[in-house]
């Protein structure tokens, strides 16, 4: 259904007599039948969504690969000629590979309707005269709604009044700080939304207070649902283990169809062979060349690491973002929620004498102490420090309390602080409040900068006050304090700044005339100082080794925040990310530099502060233009187009949205960014045992071209092998090894590596040469071996028996060849088989499912096999095992080689 679009207009900027007359919004609210009206002609307040995608569409998906199209001509010609069985065998492996990618993908777009998620909330609204409760997605442009503290502000509205209202809206903007809304403020037309006082934004929760105001948008329309729309529209950079291979089988199927083609032509040609055999030649090596196993064993590998990985604490939503973390080389991430625990905590005090006090614990949970810079000083029974507690405690309106085995809070953050601060110092606030009953307060203002609480103390009036340190220190007066000097407690309120806290000061004082509940106090005067408390929001434990293991896996991390360039300097520092401000650009910097020099420089910049929402996307594509496959963490509406357009999006579990959740690739359960480090090595171990697999099924798969171009080369008669005995020996024995390989577990020292290069190939010089040896000794030696055991003029049953020898002798070469495949460095002999029991479990059960096949008649029948002697038994074992010293001699020479490379590069960087 289409609904008309909603109109556009600088909604915190209008007079609100304007505002209402374009709206036609009446004081009263709407009546229920314009209500009806306007929902059938703006439609339901619910984010866009991307169609379902069918069923059929995701099977059909699987089948779309350079490597599986060969496959599918391979089968339709077998069955063409006569050949049922290897048609059978080849359309058996498509379809299994098609159910299990089609099984993962399925279980991806379960989660297709999360966006919507956000706004199915209840909302207080005014319809018809009276307040009733309806569905969030009933609301329409015009609505007055009602918000009070805890609700999730349900679309765009602009306020008409609030009372101490403050909204957290860190999910959008980044910023941990809840926001104090003034529906008097009033701004410039080009304000940014996370500026706007006058404006309550859908997706953000109100922390404390209460408002009313009137909806200006619903649905896609607001600044969730234009966010929502970016992650729509937003095309995902592609994980490069998928752009590696599709360059990879591109290459191998061009590669087998030239060959095979090339070779049916000459053998024709100059080998005198018919045009029949050498159809049948060319079908032969273009099955012996497709590795047949590897869509199979590669989505296999990427399941076991998915399985691995969550167990690790992260989710998988895409297969091939497994390796993609794993190949990362820079995580642009958020701060809020992410590096740090989005939970301010009070870290230090500062009291008028000198005396200074740390707080230990992280968060807003009370697990921790405070101890004194004087080890002779009590925390607990220090007169001056409860006095500034007691401040903090009275002059607060949240609520923490312990709920059985956890805890349980509501309400502004600072306020929380203090009242962890409270339980630290074994106060119970409840008690305090009962016992010191409150008579007014004057909650904070931005404009006052402070706030303050009237209570009764031993039936005397005091006031309690906390707030900006310059404004609470103008109230306070010496002659209340000898130990008060302004000028000194000022210079210490910066130096606590400059470190990254947020800094608040504490003071108290008696009334003497009463003051009535009904009224406006007047802001205190002559108060006695009590101290200053250091406030930060604190890294995530885990966090700052997180970061250093990120750089030792040569990865880079850029934090991306809404913050303050000191605040977010003074994290970065403590992380490790910067040192000083050269390395942080604001968002106001990023204005004016264009993408070509933003790509010049980041690099170079470790942190963005005080960005907006569009500006986080704009520094993923100069990341990716620069040459970086990018990794983006986030929780927020503010990450999502980010988290999308990042060639891996990692969003968080717990914290983060619905529509960071949609956006994201991987999902951490935990919220911890140092999981993503425990991701990083499983993507690393995913992508090592996919190099493995294509070593084992390439390397087998040449052996067998080898074995064939021999046999035309030097006019042998008969074929080694048959197009079945080729797909037995690449589908069955060595298809149950290369899955077993898959399961191989971390060598170690995975993250001691630097990240592989973006434009590096799967099959590269490693690879290329350690294939082309084992090629040639599985080659050479079957080929001799075939010849061996094939005696001139030599009959059917005799070509049968030779094949047979060969064929055994080639399931021999995997059993053996698998322990050189467990890894492309170490020696097979440091590498105990009983450390991975899966994979011996394998290359055993393939070696006896070979073994039942030559004593089975259905075997027989179908594979052309035969039991044969002991002694032949023995010799074929004693050749097979000439693959073991060729591979160990390339790794000796290949390391070698390595060190050498390493030490001209030291040399050279040292002299340059």
């Amino acid at each position: 259904m289409t609904y008309r679009k909603q109109a556009r207009a600088p909604w915190h900027y209008l007079a609100l007599n304007d505002l209402k007359h374009q709206l036609n919004a009446p004081d009263n609210g709407l009546s229920a039948v314009e209500a009806a009206s306007r929902l059938a002609e703006y439609g339901p307040n619910q984010l866009p969504q991307q169609p379902s995608v069918p069923l059929y569409t995701i099977v059909l998906r699987q089948f779309q690969s350079p490597l599986i199209y060969v496959l599918a001509l391979a089968a339709i010609v077998s069955f063409a000629t006569g050949d049922v069985k290897d048609a059978a065998f080849i359309a058996g492996v498509l379809v299994l590979n098609a159910v299990i990618g089609t099984y993962q993908e399925w279980k991806a777009e379960q989660s297709s309707g999360a966006l919507r998620k956000l706004l199915q909330i209840r909302a207080s609204v005014r319809r018809n005269g009276e307040v009733c409760e309806i569905g969030a997605e009933e609301l329409v442009p015009g609505d007055l709604v009602l918000l009070e503290s805890g609700n999730r502000v349900p679309a765009d509205i602009r306020l008409l009044t609030a009372h101490a209202l403050e909204l957290d809206e860190s999910l959008l903007t980044g910023e941990s700080v809840p926001v104090l809304k003034d529906p008097a403020w009033w701004g410039t037309e080009t304000t940014q939304a996370t500026d706007q006082l006058n404006m309550a934004y859908a997706g953000s929760v109100v922390a404390r207070g209460r408002g009313k105001g009137i909806v200006v948008a619903t649905g896609m329309s607001t600044s969730v649902g234009l966010l929502a729309l970016d992650v729509i529209k937003e095309v995902g950079g592609k994980p490069p283990l998928l752009m590696r291979m599709e360059r990879f089988t591109r290459v191998i199927a061009a590669s087998v169809l030239m060959a095979a083609m090339a070779i049916g032509v000459l053998g024709t040609i100059l080998g005198g062979y018919s045009l029949a055999e050498m159809f049948m030649f060319s079908v032969a090596m273009a099955v012996s060349a497709i590795p047949e196993g590897l869509p199979v064993a590669m989505t296999v590998a990427l399941a076991i690491a998915t399985t691995r990985m969550a167990r690790r604490g992260l989710i998988v939503r895409r297969l091939t973002a497994v390796e993609g973390l794993g190949s990362c080389t820079l995580i642009a991430t958020d701060k809020t929620g992410t590096l740090t625990c989005n939970e301010l905590t009070l870290r230090e005090v500062l009291l008028p004498n000198g005396d200074t006090f740390q707080v230990s614990g992280e968060g807003y949970v009370p697990n921790g102490d405070v101890r004194s810079n004087n080890p002779s000083i009590d925390a607990r029974n220090y007169e001056p420090l409860e006095w500034l507690a007691r401040a903090g405690l009275l002059c607060n309106e949240a609520d923490l309390h312990r709920r059985e085995s956890s805890w349980a809070w509501r309400g502004d953050a600072v306020d929380i602080a203090f009242l962890s601060f409270g339980h630290k110092l074994g106060i119970e606030h409840d008690s305090w409040r009962a016992q010191y009953p409150q008579v007014n307060q004057l909650p904070f203002e931005p404009e006052q900068q402070f706030a303050a609480s009237f209570n009764m103390i031993n039936g005397s009036l005091a006031v309690f006050v906390k707030g900006a340190p310059e404004r609470v220190l103008a109230m306070c007066s010496e002659s209340t304090c000898v130990e008060f000097d302004r000028q000194k407690q000022e210079v210490a309120a910066i130096r606590m700044a400059e470190r990254g806290f947020r800094v608040l000061a504490l003071a108290d004082g008696a009334l003497a005339e009463p003051i009535s509940p009904d009224t406006v106090p007047s802001a205190p005067k002559e108060l006695r100082f009590l101290g200053l408390v250091g406030m930060i929001d604190p890294l995530r434990p885990g966090a700052k080794e997180a970061v250093h293991n990120c750089a030792r896996a040569g990865i880079s991390v850029t934090m991306v925040t809404g913050d303050h360039r000191l605040t977010a300097l003074s994290i970065a520092r403590d992380l490790g990310l910067a040192e000083d401000t050269s390395q942080v650009m604001t968002g106001a910097e990023l204005l004016e530099t264009t993408s070509e020099e933003l790509s010049a420089i980041v690099n170079h910049i470790r942190v963005f502060a005080r960005v907006a929402p569009h500006q986080k996307l704009q520094i993923v594509e100069a990341a990716k233009k620069a040459g970086h496959f990018v990794a983006v963490t986030g929780d927020g509406v503010n990450d999502a187009p980010a988290l999308r357009a990042a060639n891996i999006g990692v969003a968080m579990g717990q914290s983060g949205t619905d529509v960071a959740r949609e956006a994201a690739e991987l999902v951490i359960s935990d919220d911890n960014f140092a999981t993503i480090v425990s991701g990083i090595e499983e993507g690393r171990v995913a992508y090592g045992n996919i190099r493995k697999v294509i070593y084992l099924l390439i390397s087998t798969g040449a052996a067998e071209l080898v074995l064939m171009a021999l046999a035309i080369s030097t006019g042998t008669p008969y074929l080694p092998l048959l197009p079945v005995q080729i797909l037995w020996l690449n589908l069955v024995t060595n298809g149950i090894q290369d899955v077993a390989l898959a399961f191989e577990p971390n060598e170690g020292g995975v993250l001691n590596r630097k990240p592989r290069s973006p434009n590096e190939r799967i099959f590269d010089q490693l690879m290329i040469e350690r294939t082309i040896i084992a090629a040639l000794v599985m080659g050479i030696v079957g080929f001799l071996t075939f010849r061996w055991f094939l005696a001139e003029d030599a009959s059917q049953t005799e070509v049968t028996s030779a094949r047979n020898v060969l064929l055994l002798l080639m399931v021999l070469f995997e059993n053996i060849h698998i322990g050189n495949c467990r890894s492309e460095t170490k020696s097979a002999l440091v590498l105990s088989p009983l450390r991975s029991p899966i994979l011996l479990t394998g290359t055993i059960i393939a070696f006896l499912v070979h073994l039942a096949a030559m004593y089975s008649p259905f075997g027989q029948v179908v594979l052309g096999t035969e039991p044969i002697d002991l002694k032949i038994w023995g010799i074929l074992f004693l050749l097979a095992l000439s693959i073991f010293p060729a591979m160990e001699l390339h790794k000796w020479s290949w390391a070698i080689r390595k060190r050498k490379r390493t030490a001209d590069s030291s040399f050279q960087a040292e002299h340059h």
